[in-house]
This record gives structure tokens, C-alpha cells and sequence, in this order.
């Protein structure tokens, strides 16, 4: 059997013990260890291979940049940060049509910048967001739809953990990547907030009928500028410092997570317990993270191997497929494994598998990342396995609110975020500008 074949025949595999309910990192370091052994014929070599995946990945320099980030999301979120970024942007702009939903949008952008993850984002402003549209009548749907549907911005808007792991998976630079998902992450939040606007006016029925007391008013705007001000000149501070080349996207993950940690500590807002609860979670999304990004690192070494790469860009090019016809096949594929696998998992399987061949296409590493950054997440939002959707329902204790109920909600945002995909792939520059 050809090394071609047996590559082939691992990727399918890969795919049926993950159906199987096999941890990826597990089904990923398995198949690529058998294959590298079926196609070399060695054991030696394949053991040889694993101790190098691993070796290099724990010598990564980039690789630091992981825990530092995850750490700073998670103290953002116990010291909850983002319950100021709401009420602020909820004085702002409560009385217009949709404005609850508007606000939870401008906040979700800003807990981005600091947070780096969707998982939390949609954790902390189900409990905060929700509520607060509901006894304002809005509609179940449209506020956990909102919620759902604006958590995707922690992984456009850096820093963003899955930009990390494409940039660890592809050898590309973190700190551009970074750089390349300001544009499309604010084009997403203002697309999101002319779409909550536009329901507002012309689709009442699901927004729902707003009402607003006086009692609503309370509290100064300037308090609210106040208690965010901390939260935005973290993220000012930190991606000002990457983009004037001050410190490398690791350096800016320290100063980030000491940052954060001294901000909680001066508003006494995070206790001792609080703290080593974080260091724990950060030690757990850590560990878990290193073993996908080494048994990612050995799957890639094992289609090399194979010879997968060239192969299907040697096929491409000799075929009639355009560049573009391409990146919509291959967008679709995402979408659609976005129903059934979770983000950092497609990312891990397709990109050292379709890489090769864009680049041969003439698509830049970087804004082929952040399209696919985008494509991957559509489907948290969608069912069956939308992962935004059962973060918001597993964070609510509402049981009139079903998972139907969230993904109606979500179905209008969906349609949003393939506007905004489309953009970005006509219009490279929207990514590429500040590079």
C-alpha cells in the first residue's frame, strides 16, 4: 500500500474514533503513530517522531503565550469585568430599538480583547445579559440568540486562543495574526449591531415589545467609564505593545496576566481562593491544549510522510478548480464539521491537510487563517453540536428556554457572520491592513 493511501485512509480513521467518542488528541496521536510505522515500516522511526513532536512543542517560545492568555481570561471572568462593560454600554444605548443587544455586542467586543476565548464570553453574559433583556421584554430567543451569537467575537478579536493554535499548527507568526483579526473582528461586532438594529425596526416580533422605567436611568455614565476604563487600557496597552513591536506576542501575554491580576487585586474584586482556582483551570486548559498541539504536530509530520500535501496540490492545480471555488469547498467543509467537532479540533485536523495546497493557490498564510478562523466559527452556532449553544443553555437555569429555542435565536446571527466571511474573503485588505 502507497504511503498516499495509508495517509488517506488516517484521515478517515482520525474521524471515526473521534465519532466513536475517542479524545481527539488521543485518536490524532494514535492513527498518525500507526501510520508513520505502516509507511516507513519502522517502530523505532514512529517513537522517534512522537518524542520530537513533543520535545518541540514543550521548547516552543510561542507556546508560552497559552497559558499566559488562558490565565488572563480566566481572572477577567472571576473578577467580572465584563458585568462593567455591560451596564456601561446598557446606559448607552438602552433606549434604542434593540439597544440591550446592541450592549451586549459593544461588551462582548471589549471582554474579547481581554479574554481571548468564546467559551468564556458566552458563560459570563448569559447570566448577565439574559436576565436583564427578559424583564425588559425582549424575546427569550432574540436575548439568548444575541448572547450566543456575540461569544464568537473572543475568537476573532485578539487575543484569541485558536489564533494561537493556528499559529503554532502553521508556523506563522501569532502577533500578525493578531494584528489580521482586529479588522474582521470589528466589521463582525458593527455588522451584528446594524443587524440588531435593522430586527429592531422592521422585525419586532422577535426582538419582542421593550419597555424602559425611569428606574432603568440610574447610575452615571462617567462611574461606568470609570469602572471600564482598567479593562481597555489592558487591551490598549497590550495590542499597542505588539503592534509598535515593544514585546513579542508571548511578553504581551505576561504583561497581559499581570495586568489583569493586579487590576482584580486593586478592586479587591478576586480572593486567595478565587486565585488558585484560576491557577488550577489555567493548569487543566494548558495541558489540554499541549497534548492537542502534539498529537497535531505528529499528524502533520505523518502526512508529510505521505506526501499528502503536494499530492492534493499537485491535483488541484492540474484540475479546473479556481483558487476560489476551492476556499468555498473548503469553507463548506468547516462549516459542516463545525456541526459535529469543536473549533480547536478542526483546526488541528484540516489545516496541515489544505494548507499546502491554498498557499499554492497563491492564498496569504495569514488571511487564509483568519477565514478560517471565521468559517470554523459558524459552527459553534450551529446544530447539532453548536457549542456557543449548549455553553448558553448549561450557563442559564431557565427551563422554558430549550436548545431549539437558543438556535432559532442564533439563526439571524449566523446569517451575519456569512456576510461578514464573504467581506473578508472579497476584500483580503479588511485582515491585511495592518500588516
Amino acid at each position: 500500500m502507497s504511503g498516499l493511501m495509508i495517509g488517506l485512509i488516517s484521515i478517515g480513521a482520525v474521524f471515526v474514533l473521534i465519532y466513536l467518542g475517542i479524545y481527539v488528541a488521543v485518536a490524532l496521536g494514535i492513527i498518525s503513530f500507526i501510520g508513520v510505522w505502516f509507511i516507513t515500516g519502522s517502530f523505532h522511526l514512529s517513537g522517534s517522531l512522537l518524542y520530537l513532536s513533543a520535545a518541540d512543542t514543550l521548547r516552543s517560545y510561542e507556546f508560552a503565550v497559552v497559558p499566559l492568555f488562558v490565565f488572563m481570561g480566566l481572572i477577567v471572568s472571576v473578577a467580572e469585568f465584563g458585568r462593567d462593560a455591560f451596564q456601561l454600554a446598557a446606559r448607552l444605548f438602552r433606549r434604542i430599538v434593540g439597544g440591550l443587544g446592541i450592549a451586549t455586542v459593544i461588551s462582548n467586543a471589549l471582554f474579547a480583547a481581554v479574554s481571548g476565548t468564546s467559551i468564556a464570553a458566552g458563560a459570563v453574559f448569559t447570566k448577565i445579559a439574559v436576565p436583564q433583556m427578559q424583564r425588559l421584554g425582549y424575546r427569550p430567543s432574540f436575548a439568548v440568540g444575541v448572547v450566543a451569537g456575540s461569544s464568537v467575537l473572543g475568537m476573532l478579536i485578539p487575543p484569541s486562543l485558536l489564533m494561537i493554535i493556528y499559529g503554532i499548527t502553521t508556523e506563522q507568526s501569532i502577533g500578525r495574526l493578531f494584528l489580521a483579526g482586529i479588522g474582521p473582528g470589528l466589521l463582525l461586532a458593527g455588522i451584528y449591531c446594524a443587524g440588531i438594529v435593522a430586527m429592531g425596526l422592521f422585525w419586532r416580533g422577535f426582538v419582542g415589545r421593550i419597555e424602559i422605567s425611569e428606574a432603568d436611568q440610574q447610575s452615571s455614565i462617567i462611574s461606568g467609564i470609570l469602572a471600564v476604563a482598567p479593562l481597555g487600557a489592558l487591551a490598549v496597552v497590550m495590542l499597542g505593545g505588539i503592534y509598535g513591536g515593544i514585546f513579542t506576542p508571548t511578553e504581551a501575554g505576561a504583561v497581559a496576566a499581570w495586568g489583569a491580576l493586579a487590576i482584580a487585586a486593586l478592586h479587591r474584586r478576586i480572593s486567595l481562593q478565587q486565585l488558585w482556582r484560576v491557577l488550577v483551570e489555567t493548569s487543566y486548559v494548558t495541558v489540554t491544549i499541549l497534548f492537542l498541539v502534539v498529537a497535531a504536530s505528529l499528524y502533520g509530520r505523518m502526512l508529510t510522510f505521505a506526501g499528502l500535501q503536494p499530492a492534493l496540490a499537485g491535483f488541484l492545480q492540474d484540475s479546473t478548480i479556481t483558487p476560489m471555488t476551492f476556499l468555498l469547498l473548503y469553507i463548506c467543509v468547516l462549516v459542516l464539521l463545525g456541526m459535529i467537532l469543536d473549533a480547536t479540533s478542526i483546526i488541528l485536523i484540516c489545516v496541515p491537510i489544505v494548507l499546502g495546497p491554498a498557499m499554492a493557490f497563491g492564498f496569504d498564510p495569514i488571511h487564509f487563517g483568519i477565514i478560517t478562523i471565521l468559517a470554523v466559527e459558524i459552527g459553534l452556532l450551529t446544530p447539532p453540536l453548536g457549542l456557543a449553544a449548549f455553553v448558553v443553555k448549561a450557563s442559564l437555569d431557565d427551563p422554558k428556554i430549550t436548545l431549539g429555542t437558543i438556535y432559532r435565536g442564533c439563526a439571524p446571527f449566523v446569517v451575519m457572520m456569512l456576510l461578514a466571511l464573504a467581506l473578508v474573503v472579497l476584500f483580503p485588505q479588511i485582515a491585511l491592513f495592518p500588516l
